[in-house]
């Protein structure tokens, strides 16, 4: 429950950096989805259910901006963050790589998703074979937003554990 509010306050921070400023920061022509990069990064940091929250509060911001159809980013980040999560649990998380492989990953199956949510809900013009260049590369840069985002959440979400008690016998 303590942290519904630092996760709340930084989904509105996304929001709002994803709005005002990525759009002047565009890499190879595609900005990063940092709602969807935050999901996968609760996912790996919390759980399923935190990040398919996290990712639909992000994205239902986001879609607010946009003209494709209300939901669409909303969907596509609550489904990544979930299925995240539910993967991994299953993940030795040895290398520092790990949030650069997730972000890419990960940003590149919302990516699909969103696209072909927004085609399923009569968005037209993103039927073409470009959408599917436009998503790799917007899944280049969410890979590399990750690496800035991850460390982030880890602070907001990190659970502090007591101590263990030493028993002496």
């Amino acid at each position: 429950m303590r942290r519904i509010l630092p996760l709340g306050l930084l989904a509105m921070t996304t929001v709002v950096v994803q709005v005002a400023f990525m759009p002047h920061l565009r890499l190879l022509g595609v900005v990063p989805d940092l709602g969807l990069v935050l999901a996968i990064a609760v996912a790996y940091h919390d759980d399923a259910e935190t990040a398919a929250v996290v990712g639909f509060v992000t994205g239902l911001g986001f879609d607010l901006f946009l003209r494709t159809p209300v939901g669409a980013s909303a969907l596509a980040y609550a489904v990544t963050g979930y299925l995240t999560g539910v993967i991994q649990a299953g993940l030795i998380r040895s290398t520092r790589w790990l949030p650069l492989v997730l972000g890419g990953l990960g940003g590149f199956l919302g990516g699909l998703m969103f696209a072909g949510i927004a085609i399923l809900s009569g968005t037209d013009s993103l039927i073409r074979f470009a959408t599917l260049g436009i998503v790799a590369r917007a899944a280049v840069y969410d890979a590399l937003a990750a690496m800035i985002v991850f460390p982030l959440v880890d602070r907001f979400v990190r659970t502090r554990v007591a101590p263990p008690i030493n028993w002496r016998g």
